[in-house]
C-alpha cells in the first residue's frame, strides 16, 4: 500500500531549509526551489504539483526567514558585541533552567541557561531579551528556574550559535524577584520527585528525577557512561518517552473514571501542559512534547497514518518557532526514531506475529527500528555503535514505566505529606535500581560496543548498512529459524572479543586513549608494559584501552592532579594488572580526590608520593623528567589544582614527548620561563584544548604533532577554535580522541613520525 508521505516530506524539506540557513546556504536553498519549479514546468505538472511546490516554497521561506533572523537576533545585539569584547557588565537576568553544579571538576560553580532582560556596561544601559549560558558562584540554594536576579560579571563568546555569550558571575548574586505561579508549583512538584526518593540508593535517587522530568544533573558519571554504552541514553534526557507514559497513563486513569470522547481530547491536552511546566517550556522540553503527542496519536486506532502527517507538520512547527532544533542531536534522534517506529515497527510487529505473540513482536519491533535508523546519529555523535542497545532496552523496558509513572506519583503526594510520598515512590526507586543495574550490565560485557570513527565517509557506510538491513530485516524476523540464528550470532559476538585489526599499530611509542572528557595516556615501556599518566574519569573505559595495548605492567602512574576527570579511572589501571608506584601532584586538591588515591592504592598495596621537580628515571624504552610545578601555588591562578598540574618530558626511541596537564595560562608562562629552549616532537596540549594557552609557549616548542585528550560533545567546548588556530598556525599537525578515537604516535622508518587512529570515540551526548 502506497503512504501519504506529503507531510513528511514537506518536514525533511523544513529541516533541510533551517540546516541550510543557519550553515550559510541561502542561495543553495533558493537555487533548489526553482530547480524545482524549472522541473516541475518542464514535465507540465498538475495544479496539485504546482500546489504542493507552492506550500514547500512557502515553508522554506518561512523556515528561512525565522532561521535567519534568529540568528542575527542572537548575533547581532548589544550583548553578542560585549561578550566579543570580553566586558564587564552588570544584568538582570531570568534563569531559563535550575542552577548544575559542574559535574566532575573543582566544584566551584553552577552552570545555567538565562535570559538577559537587561545590561550595563560602564556607561551605557540596555533592555534586550538574548539567551546565555551563566556560569553562578556555588551555593546556588534558593535559585531555581524562572528566579530574576542582578549579577556582576563579564561576558565571554560562546561556541554555541544559540547563545549570545557565557556569563561568569562574580560576587554576590541578588535576588529580585521568584518564579511565576506555575513556576512555583511546578518546582514544588519536581522537589516532591526528589523527596519521594530521598531514601534510595544514590544512582536510583538521581535516575528517577531524570525518568520523570529530565533532571539529570547529580547522576554519577559512571552511570552516565554505562547508559551511553548499552545504548539506554535516551532515559536520561527529556524525551517523547516520557510524556507518552505520563500522559498515557492519565488517559488511561480518565478512562477508569469514566471520561470520554472530546474531555479525553482536554484531558490529554492538559497533561500534555502540565508535562512541559514540570520539565521546563525549553526547546528540548516542546520537541519531547510535540514528538511524544505524536507517538500516543501513532498508537491510537488508524493512527499510523494520522502519526506520519502529524510528525511532518510537527516538525515544520517546530522549526518554526525555534529553528535551533535543525542542528539538535536530540530532536534528530526523536523525530528519526519517531519516524522510524511509524514506518517500519508496524511491518516488522506482522511478520514477527508468524511465530511470536502479538505483545513480544511489538516489545520487539519498536525498539529495534527506533534503534536501526537512530544508529548513524548515534555513532556521530558518540563515535560508536551499540551491540548490546536493543536487548538492553528491551530487557529494561518493564521498568520504565513504572519508575517514572510512580516517581511522578510519589512526588504529588510528597508536595502534601512527605512519608506517604516515599511509600507510594519506593517501587520508583526499585525500578530505578533495576534499570541501572541493567546499564551496568550490559555496559561491562566483553564487546558492548564497537567504534566507529565519526567522519563523513564512515557514516555514509553506516547509513548504507543500515538501510540494507532495514530491507532484509522483514525477511529475517518473519522466520524464525533465521531470527534465532543472527541472534545467536550477536550474543557470540558480544560476549567473545574478537581481537581489533591492527591494533596496536607496530612501532607506537605513545597512545591517547579516547575515556571520554578526561586524560588518559600511555608511554611504551616494552612489550606488554607502559607508564600511564592520569586515569581519565572512567575505570571501565581505561581498562579496556589497556587491554587493547595488550598492557599487563605499569612501571610507574603519574596523575598530574586530583580533578576527577584524570583520576576516577584509577581502579582501571590497577586491577589485573602489576603496577610500581603511583606519583601524583604536591598540591592534593581536591581533597576528595587525593584521599580516594591513597585510599586505592592502599587496598593495592602500592605506594603513593608526590613528584619532586627535576626528578627523572629510565624504565624500559622511556626516559622521563618532571619539569613541574615548581610551586604548589599560583598567585593569579583560577584553578589551584590545574596549575600544580604535572608536566612531564618523555624520551621514546628518540622522540620527545611534551605531556601537559590542565595548566593555565600562569603555569604555562612559568614553565616557558623556566625552560627557554624547551623543544619538543609532540605536545600533548594542556587542559583538553581550552581556549587558556600560552602563545609564545607553543610557538616555541618545535613541534610537529599535537594530541587533544577530550569527549565527543563535551560540556566545556573543548577543544576551543582559538587553540585548534594556535596549533595550526604553528604548524602542528592535530589529532583529538572525540574525533578519531584510541590515537597511536608511531615511529616509522628513518624515525618518521605518524599517528594512527582506532576511532570509536567516547563522550556525553
Amino acid at each position: 500500500m502506497v503512504r501519504d508521505l506529503r507531510a513528511l516530506a514537506l518536514g525533511l524539506v523544513a529541516w533541510a531549509s533551517a540546516l541550510a540557513a543557519s550553515g550559510g546556504w541561502v542561495p543553495l536553498t533558493l537555487a533548489a526551489l526553482v530547480a524545482g519549479a524549472l522541473v516541475a514546468r518542464r514535465r507540465r505538472a498538475t495544479g496539485r504539483s504546482w500546489a504542493g511546490l507552492a506550500v514547500a516554497l512557502l515553508v522554506t521561506g518561512a523556515v528561512t526567514c525565522s532561521t535567519v533572523l534568529g540568528s542575527e537576533a542572537v548575533a547581532a545585539g548589544p550583548v553578542h558585541d560585549l561578550a566579543a569584547a570580553n566586558a564587564p557588565v552588570t544584568a538582570v537576568l531570568v534563569l531559563s533552567s535550575d542552577p548544575v553544579p559542574s559535574a566532575g571538576r573543582f566544584a566551584r560553580q553552577a552552570w545555567a541557561r538565562a535570559e538577559v532582560r537587561e545590561v550595563r556596561s560602564r556607561h551605557r544601559r540596555v533592555h534586550v531579551r538574548a539567551p546565555v549560558l551563566a556560569l553562578l558562584p556555588l551555593p546556588v540554594a534558593g535559585l531555581v528556574r524562572g528566579t530574576r536576579v542582578r549579577v556582576a560579571g563579564s561576558l565571554r563568546p560562546s561556541d554555541r550559535r544559540e547563545q549570545a555569550g557565557v556569563l561568569v558571575v562574580r560576587g554576590e548574586i541578588t535576588v529580585l524577584g521568584g518564579p511565576g505561579l506555575l513556576e512555583r508549583a511546578a518546582g514544588r512538584v519536581r522537589a516532591g520527585v526528589r523527596e519521594g526518593v530521598s531514601g534510595q540508593p544514590t544512582a536510583a535517587r538521581a535516575l528517577v528525577p531524570a525518568l520523570v522530568d529530565g533532571e539529570d544533573g547529580d547522576l554519577p558519571d559512571e552511570v552516565v557512561a554505562d547508559f551511553r554504552t548499552s545504548g539506554m541514553t535516551h532515559l536520561l534526557a527529556v524525551s517523547g518517552t516520557n510524556l507518552t507514559l505520563i500522559v498515557g497513563c492519565l488517559l488511561l486513569v480518565a478512562r477508569w473514571v469514566g471520561v470520554r470522547a472530546r474531555a479525553l481530547v482536554v484531558v490529554g491536552l492538559l497533561g500534555v501542559v502540565g508535562f512541559v511546566l514540570l520539565a521546563g517550556p525549553e526547546p528540548s522540553v516542546l520537541r519531547a512534547a510535540a514528538m511524544g503527542s505524536i507517538a500516543l496519536l501513532g498508537l491510537s486506532s488508524g493512527g499510523r497514518e494520522r502519526g506520519l502527517r502529524a510528525l511532518g507538520i510537527g516538525v515544520v512547527v517546530l522549526l518554526l518557532l525555534d529553528p535551533g532544533l535543525a542542528r539538535s542531536a536530540g530532536f534528530a534522534l526523536s523525530a528519526i526514531a519517531t519516524g522510524g517506529i511509524l514506518l517500519l515497527a508496524p511491518g516488522w510487529r506482522d511478520a514477527l506475529r508468524r511465530w511470536l505473540p502479538r505483545w513480544a513482536a511489538e516489545a520487539i519491533s519498536v525498539p529495534l527500528a527506533a534503534q536501526l535508523v537512530c544508529t548513524p546519529v548515534v555513532a556521530a555523535i558518540s563515535g560508536q555503535v551499540s551491540l548490546v542497545a536493543v536487548a538492553a532496552n528491551l530487557v529494561a523496558g518493564p521498568l520504565v514505566a513504572p519508575a517514572t509513572v510512580l516517581g511522578l506519583a510519589g512526588g504529588l503526594v510528597a508536595v502534601v505529606a512527605p512519608a506517604p510520598g516515599r511509600v507510594v515512590a519506593a517501587p520508583a526507586g526499585w525500578c530505578a535500581s533495576g534499570l541501572v543495574a541493567v546499564a551496568s550490565h550490559a555496559a561491562a560485557l566483553p564487546v558492548p560496543s564497537i567504534g566507529w570513527t565519526p567522519d563523513l565517509l564512515s557514516l555514509v557506510v553506516l547509513v548504507a548498512a543500515c538501510g540494507g538491513i532495514g530491507c532484509v530485516l522483514p525477511w529475517v524476523l518473519g522466520r524464525r529459524r533465521v531470527s534465532l540464528l543472527v541472534v545467536g550470532v550477536l550474543t557470540l559476538a558480544v560476549l567473545k572479543p574478537l581481537p581489533t585489526p591492527g591494533w596496536p599499530p607496530a612501532g607506537w611509542v605513545l597512545v591517547a586513549c579516547s575515556i571520554g572528557q578526561g586524560d588518559g595516556l600511555v608511554l611504551r615501556t616494552g612489550a606488554r608494559s607502559g607508564l600511564v599518566v592520569d586515569a581519565g574519569p572512567d575505570p571501565r573505559a581505561m581498562d579496556q584501552c589497556l587491554s587493547r595495548l595488550e598492557i599487563e605492567e605499569v612501571p610507574v602512574v603519574f596523575l598530574t592532579h586530583f580533578h576527577a576527570d584524570h583520576v576516577d579511572g584509577l581502579a582501571g589501571v590497577l586491577e589485573g594488572r602489576r603496577v610500581g608506584a603511583v606519583l601524583t601532584s604536591p598540591l592534593a586538591d581536591p581533597a576528595g580526590g587525593a584521599r580516594a588515591v591513597a585510599r586505592l592504592a592502599a587496598q593495592h598495596r602500592i605506594g603513593v608520593r608526590a613528584v619532586l621537580v627535576g626528578e627523572s628515571a629510565t624504565v624500559g624504552q622511556v626516559q622521563w623528567q618532571v619539569l613541574a610545578p615548581a610551586s604548589a601555588t599560583f598567585s593569579d591562578s583560577e584553578s589551584p589544582p590545574n596549575d600544580a598540574s604535572v608536566v612531564l618530558l618523555a624520551d621514546v626511541r628518540g622522540v620527545r614527548i611534551l605531556l601537559m596537564g590542565d595548566q593555565e595560562r600562569p603555569s604555562q608562562a612559568a614553565l616557558r620561563r623556566t625552560y627557554p629552549d624547551l623543544h619538543a616532537d609532540v605536545l600533548k596540549v594542556a587542559h583538553h584544548g581550552s581556549s587558556k594557552q600560552d602563545v609564545r609557549l607553543i610557538g616555541s616548542l618545535g613541534a610537529r604533532l599535537a594530541l587533544i585528550s577530550d569527549g565527543v560533545d563535551n560540556d566545556y567546548g573543548h577543544p576551543a577554535p582559538s587553540t585548534l588556530d594556535l596549533l595550526s598556525d604553528a604548524g602542528l599537525q592535530v589529532h583529538r580522541t572525540d574525533r578519531e578515537g584510541d590515537l597511536a604516535v608511531v615511529v616509522g622508518d628513518g624515525g618518521r613520525l605518524s599517528v594512527v587512529s582506532r576511532g570509536g570515540a567516547v563522550g556525553r551526548p
